[in-house]
Order: structure tokens, then C-alpha cells, then sequence
């Protein structure tokens, strides 16, 4: 990670850490670096419902222009979108105006490459430089080498079409929730629903600048759950901000979180073979109890770091088509190369349909581990995490759960934080071990 872009671009409260000088200079900087041998650089822009968006969107686009390039405006859309928006229509890059899942007084800059695609580091690093440089580094374009805006509303109802032809049956006499978060979805998600025959029931889909995330979307399930048992529904569907991440909910008000839609959608694929390499990708934290469902079926996993960014690396390095995050981004590699909420929904809806059983009886096939994740203050990550009495006791604690639960330890990536997790068959086990590691740390003198 750089000093102002991380996994998933360049985020923080607007105008405090992003503010739209930053955004001015990644548009100038982008605006040139695409436009090269005489070709005018296009670009395609995105953006989420927060208030700040606009003053970005503005901002990104004064900075392209005055490079020279095109710039092509999608509104507020999904962060999938403008991806697919790049690749289908050989735009340079595109730019999505988006803090996900964060309150709305943030806000963020994710820049995607021509494949659709997080961008390259070795581009991230010069943007960088870029913006602790001179502003004169970079020249104007000057007469009619200036760029322009253009209303591309039209990329959106296209990838609104995409969607519906993924659909592989229709949706009639299914009564489906949907929680779009005041967010991204809300331009989306209820077209697609409705075009496919769903009887739909939509909440918090009056985005109004401040209210994108507020106790709603997938970090907020309880009114979706609601949603769904007051008004019957056989399925909901819950989206963040951007809605790259989708989270379900089953007609009895349970959370089916990523890890189970992997093995629904894992096991659903590999049963029609689908799977490719017969293998589904996912991050350290994902539950235990998947691990174990992926093994009874046959299953092959990998595990990455935590971000979507390192899945879809592992996927796109070794062929796999299926991977995601217990949080809800979901990789489906054949239709996207980003996680894609509403895209997830879809290809559950799909499992749902074909095999003919309700969302409850799929997903409990798998038996969740109770799990306790503690956050302990150190005085260094590094050295925290490579202390050999510490690394003893994850040992001892590994041996002792054996086949039946694991320990992981893993430094935050922004705090000076050691995060201990075990998952066992009790949760006085995972209490338990738990705390046997924190009182080595707490012994050595590692904790601040």
C-alpha cells in the first residue's frame, strides 16, 4: 500500500484526507499518462450517492480535461459497472467516485485499467508522485487538444441489460427483498429484479446524500431480516454502498453470509462443471466450518490475505473462476473481474431456481464454527507476531484443536493491532484459547 492509495483505492473523510486537490491531480495525472502517440485519452466516471461525490466527480473531471482527455459520465452507478463498462467499451480507465461500505461524510477514488481491473501498482506509485510534486510536471492541453465531457447514461442501461441476460430462468412468483443501502443499487438493482418478473420489495432506496449505509445494507442486515419475514418474501438480497458486495438473507430471516454463498455457488457449479480447476478462492478469515463443507464435497480451496484485490490475483493467476470474501464480494470470474452484488444475487437467485430448494435448506449444509476475534493493542506488529513464546502458544493452541477448529494471528493493516482469532466446536473453547495467547503477549511485554 502506498501513502494515499490502498487495496481498494484512495479513500478517507472528504475534504480532510481526500480532498479535491487530490482528486484534481489523479485526473490530471491519469488524463496524460493515457494520452499518448496522439491518441486522446478516454475515461469513464461513476460515482456513489454521497454528497462529496459530485464535488469529485467535478474535480476528476477538470483535472482529465485539462490534460486532454475525454471523460464519459455514467452517474451514480455500481462499482461493477463502470468495470464493465471499461472493458466492453475499450475505454483507457475508468474511475469510480465511491467509500463502499463507509459512512457518507467519506468518500474514495477507485481507478480500474482498461481490463477492468484494480490498476497497476507501478501506476499507483506514480499517481503518488505525482500529487507530492509540482503541479507544472504535467502540461496543458491547449486548444482543441482540451477535453470534453460526455453523458454516457447509456453504458449504465447497458450493463442493466448484461445483468438481465445472465439471468438463466425468470423470476416470476418469487417475492425477493431488496436493501440497496441508499447507495449505488439504487439505479440498478430494482430494474433488474423487476424486468426479470420478481414481485420485489424494496428498502432504502431514497438516497439523499447522508443516508448512504445509515442502519441499512450489508453492514446493517436487521432490516432486510425484517423486510423479508413481514412481508413473506422466499429471499432478500442486501448491498453496501457501491454494491460490490452482497450479503442474503433466506426466507426464515437467517444471514447467508459470502462464505456460504462460496460453497452454494461452489457446490452448485462443480455439480454442473462449471468449477474450473474444481477449486473456490478465499481469504484467511473465512469460517472453518466452510473449510470442512469444501472437503465433504470434494471441494478445493485457497486461501489469500484479506481484500478482494488478492483474490481476484490468485484467480487471474491460476485459473480458477470462483472466489470472494465472507463480507460479500463474490468474484464470478466468466461474467465479472470485480466483486459484483447485484451479479451474486443473480447467480444465487440461479441455484435457488434450478435445484428447486429454498435458500434456508442450501445453506445449511454447512455448520458455521463459533468464532471470537480479539483486538490487541502492541507496541510492534512485527514484532508481536514473530515472538517466540507467542508463536509457541498459537502451537500448543493449534494442536490441541486439531481437526476440529484452527487459531489464526493477523496484524492490522492500518493499526498497531495484533488480531487473534480461533474457531473451535464451542465458544467457550474459542474464549478460551483466545485468551491463553493474549496472557503470552500480555507476559512478554508486548502489549501496550
Amino acid at each position: 500500500m502506498g501513502k494515499y492509495f490502498g487495496t481498494d483505492g484512495f479513500r478517507g473523510e472528504a475534504n480532510i484526507d481526500l480532498t479535491v486537490e487530490h482528486a484534481y491531480k489523479v485526473g490530471r495525472f491519469l488524463g496524460s499518462y493515457y494520452s499518448k502517440d496522439g491518441k486522446k485519452c478516454r475515461v469513464v466516471i461513476g460515482k456513489d450517492t454521497r454528497r462529496s461525490s459530485y464535488m469529485f466527480e467535478y474535480s476528476l473531471v477538470a483535472g482529465l480535461t485539462a490534460s486532454g482527455a475525454d471523460v464519459y459520465l455514467l452517474h451514480v452507478t455500481t462499482t461493477p459497472s463502470v468495470s464493465y463498462v471499461v472493458r466492453s467499451d475499450d475505454f483507457d480507465c475508468g474511475i469510480m467516485i465511491s467509500a463502499s461500505h463507509n459512512p457518507y461524510y467519506d468518500n474514495g477514488i477507485k481507478v480500474i485499467n482498461g481490463n477492468g481491473e484494480k490498476l497497476e501498482e507501478e501506476v499507483i506509485e506514480k499517481i503518488e508522485s505525482y500529487i507530492d510534486g509540482p503541479d507544472d510536471a504535467i502540461a496543458f492541453a491547449t486548444k482543441e487538444n482540451i477535453g470534453r465531457t460526455v453523458d454516457y447514461a447509456a453504458g449504465r442501461n447497458r450493463y442493466i441489460g448484461y445483468l438481465i441476460s445472465i439471468a438463466t430462468r425468470s423470476f416470476k412468483g418469487k417475492k425477493v427483498a431488496l436493501d440497496l443501502a441508499n447507495g449505488s443499487a439504487s439505479s440498478i438493482a430494482k430494474n433488474v429484479f423487476d424486468a426479470l418478473g420478481a414481485d420485489t420489495f424494496v428498502i432504502h432506496n431514497n438516497p439523499d446524500g447522508l443516508n448512504i449505509n445509515t442502519d441499512c445494507g450489508s453492514t446493517h442486515i436487521e432490516s432486510l431480516q425484517k423486510c423479508v419475514l413481514a412481508n413473506g418474501c422466499d429471499i432478500g438480497f442486501a448491498y453496501d454502498g457501491d454494491a460490490d458486495r452482497c450479503l442474503c438473507v433466506d426466507e426464515n430471516g437467517n444471514v447467508v453470509d459470502g462464505d456460504l454463498i462460496l460453497y452454494i455457488c461452489g457446490k452448485y457449479m462443480k455439480e454442473r462443471g462449471e468449477l474450473f480447476n474444481n477449486t473456490v478462492v478465499t481469504t484467511v478469515m473465512s469460517n472453518f466450518g466452510l473449510y470442512k463443507a469444501f472437503e465433504r464435497e470434494g471441494i478445493n480451496f485457497e486461501k489469500t490475505a484479506v481484500g478482494d484485490k488478492y483474490v481476484y490475483e490468485n484467480m487471474q493467476n491460476n485459473g480458477h473462476c470462483l472466489g470472494g470474501e465472507q463480507s460479500g464480494h463474490i468474484i464470478f470470474a466468466k461474467h465479472a473481474t470485480t466483486g459484483d452484488g447485484i451479479l451474486t444475487s443473480l447467480k444465487v437467485m440461479e441455484v435457488v431456481l434450478e435445484t428447486k430448494q429454498p435458500l434456508s435448506k442450501l445453506a445449511s449444509e454447512v455448520e458455521i464454527f463459533p468464532q471470537v476475534l480479539k483486538n490487541v493493542r502492541v507496541t510492534d506488529k512485527k514484532i508481536a507476531g514473530e515472538n517466540k513464546a507467542v508463536l509457541e502458544a498459537v502451537d500448543k493452541v493449534s494442536k490441541a484443536l486439531g481437526g476440529d477448529g484452527r487459531i489464526l494471528l493477523r496484524p492490522s493493516g492500518t493499526e498497531p493491532l495484533i488480531r487473534v482469532m480461533v474457531e473451535a466446536k464451542s465458544m467457550d473453547d474459542c474464549e478460551k484459547y483466545t485468551d491463553e495467547v493474549i496472557k503470552v503477549m500480555e507476559k512478554e511485554g508486548l502489549l501496550i
